[in-house]
């Protein structure tokens, strides 16, 4: 194991997404790239106690970090990690990679085109279209050319020799144009139809079609207005089966994320339609600083730097909109001398690559703030913000979450020395309170935890509670009461939101002697207490939004002892809806699928309390 590289703190935050990862050596320096279905278990793979592949505990033990990139799919993984061992010519990679290239299908440039499989050096003239995944892709695409446009498939040799039509035409599969069969014009006609459907233009051909058709009738052709009428429908066929993805174009797409004091610009470079690569920015942020602003000065020095020779793009998709959008794209546009647009609102396939920027930049922020030397710092800044003689090895926050008092949830999260630990977090459901009553809530949460709690059992050093000062007055009565044996009790410390509940202007108050304590927005002390209180917060409203769910979405019938999720959807399904069911006599709920006399006589008696 590497000794500058924290294994299990890395895997704690690494999505179970399909995607790529690069493996980088001390010197920065990219060793390995591989692609996944599930990252977090691929990766885990290679921090295992026994590896008994020489070369993969060679490639282990000179990781100094991992960079990971999600991708929608196996297939765009397998296309980005392809890009990227050509970029960066891994010395791991020359024994493992697919030194295969990608299949194409090729158009020829003959007087009559053939669609070939094509593969290796484009040395032929000619259309490439790709590249393929596989190659059994390109025989699946090349299959359903034969069926929805007559153009031969035959190599030069056969077509040559041919003095009569083939198997192929027979079958309505060719044309023929080996032996004359169908006109220059007419099969040109085909070959440009099926070059725009390779390209994903098939609405285009449609209505090229359509319009073809139309005029055949008109001119009493009915016998060709029928071969268009069925090709018009064979192709409306496979349109309604198949997701085409119509953008071709290239497109740098932005997605940012912000939390705890670090901000992530994740780029995705898209050229001719694909992820072409991706990268991470880390900008340094001054306190109070809207992400807005951030964006807006991001962009001004990454595409107004002249020393960095890169290719940009006519389109830039951006995850924010902010003042001045406009402004800044006509200053960008005027600085390069060219078409240069930047866009907020997007559908379809931007759309698509917009939320995975998103999804990277937040996976980005979540890996660095866990950062074992990032928290380690963080911890020791505490300590001595807090002036404490003993290091921290454990803090907890608890935070109270609720709908108009409906559906009460507090939450505990806990942090030590490697960020977040998330195998101890816990929910409490608060029942029997006044809805509403925060301090009660609290008071609840505070005694089940420290029930009973002794010197052999987890002691938090600090206990953080998102509220004011009346959650943590009463949080303290209940800590000294419980602790009065503990040898170190915790230090209490509340939370407390700023004005306009803006982030940067919380206070922190110590409990016992109530007194606010002051630290820099800014300090990575600072980002650390929020980080845990934002936890605690993400974890209190995801436990009350299911506990809501759930209680919303329970049915009268749930509480039916042997009425299982079968049962009551075969009564919802046969009566028509839970009225029905309250309102069926026994008679009619033997007659659904599944319930005997006995057990509609129980559901009659309980709906109807019998």
């Amino acid at each position: 194991m590497p000794s500058g590289f924290n294994a299990k703190s890395f895997l704690k935050n690494v999505t179970s997404a399909p995607g790529v990862y690069r493996m980088y050596d001390k010197h920065q320096q990219v060793i390995y790239v591989g692609k996944a279905k599930d990252l977090k278990k691929r990766l885990s793979s290679y921090f295992r106690v026994n590896i008994a592949n020489v070369k993969t505990q060679a490639l282990v033990s000179h990781i100094d970090h991992i960079d990971v990139t999600v991708t929608h799919s196996e297939t765009d993984a397998l296309l980005l990690e392809n890009d990227y061992i050509k970029q960066y010519m891994p010395k791991y990679n020359v024994l493992l990679r697919d030194d295969k290239s990608y299949p194409y299908i090729l158009l020829s440039g003959h007087k009559h085109p053939r669609l070939a499989y094509h593969r290796g050096p484009k040395r032929e003239k000619g259309h490439y279209f790709g590249p393929y995944p596989n190659g059994g892709a390109v025989r699946e695409s090349l299959h359903l050319m034969q069926k929805l446009f007559p153009i031969r498939q035959c190599d030069d040799l056969y077509y040559k020799s041919r003095s009569r039509p083939c198997l192929q035409y027979q079958l309505d599969r060719c044309s023929a144009p080996c032996v004359g069969i169908v006109s220059d014009e007419e099969y040109s006609e085909q070959v440009k139809l099926a070059g725009l459907f390779l390209r994903g233009k098939d609405k285009q051909v449609i209505s090229q079609l359509v319009a073809k058709m139309e005029t055949a009738a008109i001119d009493m052709e009915y016998e060709r207005a029928a071969q268009y009428r069925d090709q018009i429908t064979a192709l409306r066929r496979v349109a309604e089966q198949q997701e085409v993805s119509n953008h071709k174009g290239d497109m740098d797409v932005i997605g940012v994320d912000y939390a705890s004091g670090i901000a992530c610009f994740h780029l995705l470079f898209i050229r001719d339609g694909k992820i072409f690569g991706s990268r991470s920015y880390y900008p340094s942020v001054p306190a109070e600083t809207e992400i807005e602003e951030v964006l807006s000065s991001f962009l001004g020095q990454f595409y107004l730097n002249a020393d960095i020779q890169r290719t940009i793009p006519k389109e830039v998709i951006l995850s924010h909109h902010f003042d001045g959008i406009k402004e800044l794209e006509a200053s960008i546009e005027h600085a390069l001398d060219k078409k240069f647009e930047l866009k907020t609102q997007v559908r379809g396939d931007r759309a698509n690559f917009l939320r995975l920027a998103m999804t990277n930049a937040s996976n980005a922020v979540a890996t660095r703030l866990s950062h074992k030397n990032t928290v380690e710092q963080r911890f020791q800044l505490l300590e001595e913000a807090l002036e404490l003689n003993e290091p921290i090895k454990r803090m907890e926050c608890f935070d109270i979450s609720h709908t108009m008092g409906e559906s009460t949830v507090a939450s505990c999260v806990v942090f030590n020395r490697e960020g977040p630990h998330k195998a101890d977090y816990r929910r409490y459901n608060i029942t029997g309170i006044t809805g509403g009553d925060d301090y009660a809530a609290m008071e609840q949460a505070i005694s089940r935890r420290f029930d009973k709690i002794d010197n052999n059992g987890k002691v938090p050093d600090l206990v953080f509670i998102d509220g004011g000062i009346g959650q943590l007055r009463v949080a303290q009565t209940i800590v000294d009461e419980k602790c009065v044996n503990i040898d170190n009790p915790p230090l209490l410390i509340c939370v407390t939101k700023g004005e306009g509940r803006k982030a940067g202007l919380e206070t922190f108050i110590v409990g016992g002697s109530e007194q606010a304590f002051d630290i820099a927005s800014d300090s990575p002390a600072f980002h650390l207490m929020l980080h845990i209180r934002d936890e605690s917060h993400r974890f209190a409203i995801t436990g009350h939004r299911n506990k809501r769910q759930k209680t919303r979405n329970t049915s009268t019938l749930e509480s039916i002892a042997g009425v299982g999720p079968k049962r009551r959807k075969a009564l919802l399904q046969h009566l028509g809806g839970i009225q029905e069911v309250k309102g069926a006599s026994v008679a009619e709920l033997t007659k659904v699928p599944g319930i005997s006399l006995e057990m509609a006589q129980t559901i009659h008696d309980a709906l109807r309390g019998g």
